[in-house]
């Protein structure tokens, strides 16, 4: 990776454009869906956010070699079909020619930076709708964390609803991410229940004048199926922290995949930076899953 990592250097200080060709040249997928009729995703959007932890390691995104190491080897996993990231991100992968045939989906609030005052204040500061239509990519993705006592709540609502119907515009997926949030002693934690995931889900399905190309990205609750049955919109289970228990973590992926309106996984530092670091052993037996 180090000669590579050399490469996309003297790339972007010499041929900015080859950004711009690489995306142009990359083969789109077929559909939103891989082989086994799911989709399946690695999620590499936190380092923008500035949330550089993956279990104990505090920083351990923040080497981008090792980084795009570990991604490169999970998407050349069999059954792997799909990767969430910001633009940085998304186009070191695309000059390492890693995207070929994947449905990329370009991460798009990233402006409400882990452990600041303004948190729910999350601005689109990446991708906007028309930036990901001329890459070529499949979809954009946002986070939506509802603070009953944060006033930015209000903002950061509108503006995700005006990203959904802008991606609907260019006939693109739209992947929102919601949750009810609070403070607690200062940090923004979000609230993992079942009444506060459908509570979000709701608010996030009806984002923007359609609801057409929306997809929702959940965590793991503990009735599952109550909070599946919010809405009709295809669902996508998120990762999270890296799990000490590797087995209950992908019983309750399995699980929850047995529900209707469940159809894949966006997993990204479990994934990444799994107990004993053995990256494609872990995204084999999420593919497993499937």
């Amino acid at each position: 990776m180090a000669d590579r990592l050399q490469e996309l250097v003297e790339l972007r200080v010499r041929r900015p454009e080859a950004v711009a060709e690489a995306a142009q040249r990359r083969r789109k997928p077929d559909s939103l869906l891989g082989e086994h009729g799911r989709l399946m995703m690695i999620a590499a959007d936190h380092p923008a956010r500035g949330a550089l932890r993956a279990g104990d390691r505090p920083l351990a995104m923040a080497d981008r070699g090792d980084l795009l190491d570990r991604l490169c080897l999970a998407l050349s996993r069999p059954g792997v079909n799909g990767v969430l990231g910001t633009p940085d991100v998304l186009e070191d992968l695309l000059l390492l020619g890693a995207l070929d045939g994947k449905v990329v989906v370009g991460s798009m609030n990233r402006g409400g930076l882990a452990g600041t005052t303004f948190e729910i204040d999350d601005r689109f500061t990446a991708f906007d709708a028309a930036s990901i239509a001329a890459a070529g990519f499949e979809g954009g993705k946002m986070l939506v964390r509802i603070d009953p006592e944060d006033r930015a709540t209000a903002a950061t609502l509108e503006s995700c609803g005006r990203a959904v119907s802008e991606l609907a515009g260019h006939r693109l997926m739209a992947m929102v991410e919601p949750f009810i949030s609070h403070r607690v002693d200062g940090r923004v934690r979000n609230e993992l229940t079942t009444e506060a995931m459908i509570r979000a889900s709701t608010v996030a399905a009806g984002l923007g004048n359609t609801s057409a190309r929306t997809w929702l990205k959940v965590p793991i609750v503990d009735e599952m199926e109550r909070a599946m049955a919010a809405t009709t919109l295809p669902a996508l289970i998120l990762g999270g922290e890296v799990a000490e228990d590797q087995d209950a973590a992908f019983a309750s992926w399995s699980k929850a995949l047995a529900l209707p309106t469940v159809k894949g996984l966006v997993i990204g530092r479990s994934l990444l930076y799994p107990p004993g670091d053995d990256v494609a052993g872990a995204v084999d037996a999420a593919v497993g899953l499937l």
